[in-house]
């Protein structure tokens, strides 16, 4: 098996500017698996959020206030609504939300858009060139073989397994092989750091130094909006 998403180890597609952030988009994450079921032991991926949550030092409380805000009628319904469309000089873009007013986040989304000299497509258009993936960072137990794992893990539908720098193992699958991957990794008794989801691009596209800051200003200013929880790029 080839390392088919080697680039992952040298660029951070997600990028988090703070802590109040982060339990921000983790918490939105939590009401909306919590819809599905408030018990995490029925709810793998209610279960893989706040382990998720925990490895990120998210306070408890805030765990349950937004498993609390799933069920309760008076609070905001949040939804998940995914914008595509192009930055400067080709780059494609997509966007992960979760929002309750989507007025709202189309009309911030759109502005980022013509601010930077983009262009937002409709939804779906640019599906052809990012792979839906399901992602999951273990705690390196110190006495692991990754290639006998990875053979292990291969029936599972496991596409990829490598380790970071932070001595993290992060196992890539398809996006419908989500439940089955971590039934294994908690069958193995591997220490979950975290389990979702990715967009990988099938292809990448160079840009000039000077480009490729100017698009990093439109991505910074997109993932500074209260509403997007995840952007992806093809960007090399």
């Amino acid at each position: 098996m080839g390392r088919a998403f080697e680039y992952r180890k040298a660029t951070k597609f997600k990028r988090w500017g703070n802590m109040a952030r982060v339990f921000t988009r983790i918490g939105k994450h939590i009401t909306m698996a919590a819809k599905n079921g408030i018990d995490p032991e029925t709810n793998p991926r209610l279960r893989a959020l706040i382990q998720e949550a925990k490895s990120e030092n998210m306070p408890k409380e805030n765990v349950e206030r937004a498993i609390k805000r799933a069920v309760e009628k008076d609070k905001a319904d949040f939804k998940e609504i995914v914008y595509e469309g192009y930055a400067p000089h080709g780059i494609a873009i997509v966007i992960e939300t979760a929002t309750d007013n989507n007025m709202r986040t189309v009309a911030n989304i759109r502005s980022y858009f013509n601010k930077f000299n983009g262009s937002l497509g409709t939804t779906g258009s640019l599906d052809f060139l990012f792979e839906h993936k399901c992602v999951f960072k273990v705690k390196d137990p110190g006495n692991l073989n990754l290639e006998e794992l990875e053979l292990e893990l291969i029936d599972f539908g496991v596409e990829d397994i490598f380790e970071n720098d932070d001595k993290e193992i992060l196992i890539y699958c398809p996006f419908d092989a989500y439940g089955n991957i971590q039934k294994y990794i908690e069958d193995h008794h591997f220490e979950l750091i975290s389990g979702g989801f990715d967009r990988i691009p099938t292809d990448t596209k160079e840009v000039t130094p000077e480009q490729h800051a100017e698009i990093e200003k439109m991505l910074a200013k997109i993932e500074e909006d209260e509403d997007v929880t995840n952007v992806y790029h093809n960007m090399k």
